[in-house]
């Protein structure tokens, strides 16, 4: 069908048919899937969702991500966290509980907006709020009035949605004391491992065992394909005595690019973290903050904050005494940052809390802001006009190049030709571990070659530091090896496997023995812990441990499994259970309710946001997501 069409492409009848065609598609398909305006990335009951709405959302949160991870996020880990999704999924349920709120009668007066606007620390002159300042703030993010206070609106709605429907959750007193005793509850364990690699020297090695292991597991020892290379190497550093920039060019980039040079001000400081994640309880929250506040005290008697922080922080930088590098405003979360930049050289803040839990901080160094000049300017300048201008040069030589190979008839012929171009050679490589010298190991080259097949020529190839030429001469297909040549690490990997099923078997026959006998076996090393909470340290017993003894208690003393942890197996012998000796105080009583009122109100929004999104007609343009 597709193929008489396009033969009869000049048919008038054709030409009517293909009209009649996307008529269809138009008033029954794609054209009512669209609605009413094909920017809109969703449509919730009637109500579009913009696509530049999402696209402002997803920028300020890749950036949160950002500033959160220490200004790298690869673009990977934005797909593995299908973060497009998660950010339009959030801007559906904005919505949806936006139309909510209206549908349960919750309303939002201009005067609210208006003080809630006027209150905003952006929009004030001299402590005050400034008309002329709130339109060039807005316009400088290229926001009108009516869609920013729209905005703000939204957000107080939604706001006291969830205010009003979370006021219907409520705690009784026989639930809190529930909870009290649950938390307080205090356990005493007796435990011991059996390490797999106590069993390695047991495993016995036998030829056709080997083999038979080898069979199943050999997938694990398949090699990555590997290519050897012909190639033409044309830096750019070989070109660049060719460049000339004058004065003149060097002033007209600075005047070009004059933001550029405004240097804000930059500070250097060093921090001691104590973690909390948003799973951790408010005990748990509370005992950290009171273990910095412990560090504080040291800090303020004398104590080096490097050597501290190195001892106390759990940072990555606390191998370097805390030491977070310079950075300007715009870089850190704001309750650092602020932090930060209300301190003198020298000074040591107070406690700190973000997102990722409570920091001690200390100013090192303060680079005051300034705007460099044109000379000072000048070598950057000069540095990045002459790579500019040196690519053309190069690109023209390798080009030359690159057609007398086509004259040649092959890259071999041309290396044999008088005053042609260098013909490197590299031996057998992987993408993953290309050559270690020469522009061979730019990952860029790596990548060329083994887009090509044997005997093909590439293209020119720009690299980081110039152009080149390939030509595959030969490839290992990627293979499974036989057993004789990966046999010495086939057997340790072997004996490595062998030996956790050793001594997941042995755990499990003194477990068995210990269940039996209702007594510590006697050939198993025991070891004894403190009286353990529910939260809290464990010393050296795993944390998960700790939670499944608490699973087990009132049941029986000893669990019905051996419990691992990696490729070590436990044992644990519950000694005593108890409730806590000490009073619940006013303050935990009260983080507590907190807590407990908190989790109340998330499921009764939850309840409400899974009604509104099971009644409601959603409609969503993925495509515009890829």
């Amino acid at each position: 069908m597709l193929n008489i069409l396009r033969k009869n492409a000049q048919s008038v009848f054709v030409q009517a048919l293909v009209v009649i065609i996307a008529l269809v598609f138009i008033f029954w398909g794609f054209g009512r899937k669209m609605q009413d305006n094909p920017n809109a990335l969703a449509v919730v009951n009637g109500k579009e969702i913009p696509y530049r709405d999402f696209q402002q959302s997803y920028e300020r949160t890749v950036e949160a991500y950002k500033r959160q991870f220490g200004g790298q996020l690869p673009p990977e880990a934005l797909q593995e966290m299908k973060l497009k999704e998660q950010v339009l999924d959030q801007l559906i349920q904005e919505e949806l509980l936006r139309q909510g709120a209206e549908k349960a009668g919750i309303m939002i007066s201009d005067g609210a907006v208006q003080r809630k606007i006027q209150d905003m620390p952006a929009f004030n002159a001299n402590g005050r709020f400034d008309l002329a300042t709130y339109k060039f703030v807005l316009e400088r993010n290229r926001l009108s009035p009516a869609s920013f206070e729209a905005s703000i609106r939204n957000d107080l709605l939604v706001n006291r949605a969830l205010a009003a429907i979370g006021s219907f959750a409520v705690m009784p007193e026989q639930e809190m004391r529930n909870w009290i005793e649950y938390i307080d509850q205090e356990i005493k364990l007796a435990y011991g491992s059996v390490q797999s690699d106590d069993y390695i020297a047991r495993v016995q090695v036998t030829d056709d065992a080997l083999a038979s292991w080898y069979e199943a597991a050999k997938q694990r020892y398949k090699t990555a394909p590997q290519c050897k290379l012909l190639y033409l190497a044309f830096p750019f550093e070989d070109d660049l005595a060719q460049v000339t920039v004058n004065e003149e060019a060097i002033r007209a980039s600075y005047q070009e690019h004059a933001a550029t040079y405004n240097m804000p001000e930059k500070r250097r400081a060093r921090h001691i973290l104590f973690k909390v994640t948003a799973e951790d309880s408010p005990e748990t929250k509370n005992a950290k903050k009171k273990e910095a506040e412990k560090v504080l005290v040291r800090i303020k008697a004398g104590e080096d904050f490097a050597r501290l922080a190195h001892q106390f922080s759990e940072d990555v930088t606390k191998d370097k005494g805390g030491d977070l590098g310079s950075f300007v405003r715009g870089q850190m979360e704001q309750p650092f940052e602020d932090s930060v930049f209300s301190l003198k050289k020298g000074e040591v803040s107070g406690v700190v809390e973000t997102s990722s839990g409570f920091h001690l901080i200390k100013v090192e160094e303060i680079t005051p802001a300034k705007t460099q000049t044109v000379a000072e300017a000048s070598p950057a300048i000069r540095k990045e006009l002459e790579w500019k201008g040196v690519k053309a040069i190069t690109f023209k030589r390798a080009s030359s190049a690159y057609e007398a190979i086509i004259r040649a008839g092959s890259m071999a012929k041309y290396s044999e030709t008088p005053g042609g171009h260098p013909v490197l050679r590299t031996d057998f490589f992987t993408q993953d571990a290309p050559p270690k010298e020469g522009m061979a190991k730019d990952p860029a080259l790596a990548q060329a070659a083994f887009g090509l097949r044997k005997g093909e020529l590439s293209s020119l190839v720009e690299t980081g530091g110039g152009y080149a030429i390939l030509f595959v001469d030969d490839v290992k297909d990627s293979m499974v090896p036989d057993l004789a040549s990966v046999r010495d690490r086939a057997v340790a990997d072997y004996r490595k496997e062998k030996s956790v099923e050793l001594a997941k078997a042995a755990a499990e026959e003194l477990l068995h023995k210990a269940r039996e006998q209702k007594n510590w076996p006697a050939e198993l090393p025991r070891k004894e812990s403190d009286y353990l909470k529910r939260i809290g340290a464990t010393g050296a017993m795993p944390e998960s441990l700790r939670q499944d003894a608490f699973l087990h208690v009132g049941k029986d003393i000893f669990p019905e499994r051996v419990f691992s942890v990696g490729t070590v197996f436990y044992l644990y012998q519950i000694l005593d259970s108890r409730q806590g000796k000490s009073e619940t105080d006013a303050t935990k009583r009260l983080l507590l309710e907190q807590q407990l009122q908190g989790a109340g109100k998330s499921m009764v929004l939850a309840d409400w946001l899974g009604q509104l999104r099971k009644e409601a007609s959603i409609w969503t343009n993925t495509r515009m997501l890829q």
